[in-house]
C-alpha cells in the first residue's frame, strides 16, 4: 500500500540528516512522526520512526548521565575530501588506514576491532585526502550517527576482501546500506520506489591485492560483477597499486588543483587551492578572498588557456595544473 508522504514530510526528513547533535535528531523524528499520516501503509515507516526515536533517546540519556560531549561520529571535513571506508568485518578497514595515513587505528585478524570511527590524512601528491575508517556494518544493529556520516561522506568507498568471500561482502554491505536507505548515486536516475533515498557517490575497494599473481582473481571478480562497480585494487600490506588507488580517489572526488601566481612574482607551487572541477575563475576568486571576488578585473591562465598568460574571463573553467593570475 502506497505511503502518500505530504511534501513537508521529506523536508524535515532532510533537516534530520543534516542535523548533527542528538537533541536536533530527536526534534525531526518526533516532528516527523506528526506528519506521517495513520494508515495501513505507514505502519511500518512508523514504526521505524518510533524505534530511532527510542534509541536516540536512550543514548541522549545515558550521555546526560556521563557529562556532556560530543559525538565521535561528527568528523569535521578535512582536506581536499572526506572519503568513508565502509563494509561488514574483516576486510581491511583499519590495516589501509593504518598504512597511508596519520592514523593509528587498532589493526587484529579477529573482527570487531574498530568500535567508534577513526580518521586520518592521507597524502595524493600535493594535498591530502581524509579517509575515515568505520566499524563494521551489522544487520542487527547499525549506529544512526555512522548511517549519517556516510551520508554526509564526499565519497564511500565499499571495502571487499579479494582473499576472502568478495561477492558476498559487496552483496551484504549494498543490501545493508540500501535497507537503511542509502544508495550508490549512479543508481539515482534508475530508482522507482516510495521511500526516500540518500544517494552516495560509492565506488568497490577490493583489498588485499598483495601482489602481480593476485591480479588474475581481481580481474576474475571484476568480470563477474560485469562492469556493474567501478573496482578498485589495493593492498595494504605490500603496497601494491596504492599509487592507482590514490589516482582513482583524487578523480571519484570530482576535483582540480588550481595554483596562484601574485602579480609580478613565481607561482605557490606548494599549497593548491582545491576546487570542484567544471569550477570558473570567479569560483576560484571567492575561494582566495571575498576582496578578489568583488573587485577582480582581470585574470590570467597558465595551463588550460590557448597560450601561457592568457588573459581570460571570469567564466573560465580552471583545469587540474592551473596556475591562475588574479588582479584588483
Amino acid at each position: 500500500m502506497p505511503t502518500n508522504l505530504p511534501p513537508d514530510y521529506f523536508e524535515v526528513e532532510k533537516q534530520f540528516r543534516q542535523a548533527t547533535l542528538p537533541e536536533e535528531k530527536i526534534a525531526c523524528l518526533e516532528e516527523m512522526l506528526a506528519i506521517v499520516p495513520k494508515h495501513k501503509g505507514t505502519d511500518h515507516l512508523r514504526a521505524d520512526l518510533r524505534r530511532r526515536l527510542s534509541k536516540l533517546k536512550a543514548a541522549a540519556e545515558t550521555r546526560g548521565k556521563t557529562g556532556r560531549q560530543g559525538s565521535a561520529y561528527h568528523i569535521d571535513r578535512e582536506g581536499a575530501g572526506q572519503v568513508v571506508l565502509v563494509g561488514v568485518a574483516n576486510v581491511g578497514k583499519s590495516a589501509l588506514v593504518a598504512e597511508l595515513t596519520n592514523a593509528d587505528p587498532e589493526v587484529a585478524e579477529y573482527p570487531l576491532t574498530t568500535w567508534i570511527p577513526t580518521p586520518g590524512m592521507m597524502p595524493i601528491e600535493d594535498i591530502q585526502v581524509q579517509l575515515i575508517d568505520t566499524p563494521p556494518l551489522n544487520p542487527d544493529f547499525m549506529e544512526p550517527e555512522l548511517l549519517n556520516l556516510i551520508r554526509r561522506a564526499d565519497l564511500v568507498l565499499l571495502l571487499v576482501d579479494l582473499q576472502g568471500y568478495p561477492m558476498q561482502e559487496l552483496e551484504d554491505t549494498v543490501s545493508l546500506l540500501e535497507a537503511q536507505h542509502i544508495m550508490p548515486l549512479r543508481r539515482r536516475d534508475e530508482y522507482v520506489g516510495e521511500v526516500p533515498m540518500t544517494f552516495v557517490p560509492m565506488q568497490v575497494l577490493v583489498t588485499k591485492c598483495d601482489d602481480e599473481d593476485l591480479d588474475g582473481e581481481f580481474e576474475v571478480l571484476s568480470e563477474l560483477l560485469g562492469g556493474e562497480w567501478a573496482l578498485i585494487p589495493v593492498s595494504a600490506k605490500t603496497g601494491h597499486h596504492v599509487d592507482e588507488f590514490k589516482r582513482r580517489v583524487f578523480d571519484a572526488l570530482d576535483i582540480v588543483r588550481v595554483y596562484s601566481k601574485p602579480p609580478g612574482e613565481e607561482p605557490d607551487l606548494s599549497a593548491p587551492f582545491v576546487i570542484h572541477k567544471g569550477a570558473t575563475v570567479q569560483e576560484l576568486a571567492g575561494k582566495v578572498h571575498k576582496d578578489f571576488l568583488e573587485q577582480l578585473k582581470s585574470a590570467r591562465v597558465w595551463g588550460s588557456a590557448t597560450h601561457d598568460g592568457q588573459m581570460v574571463g571570469r567564466d573560465h573553467v580552471l583545469q587540474d595544473g592551473d596556475i591562475v593570475e588574479l588582479r584588483l
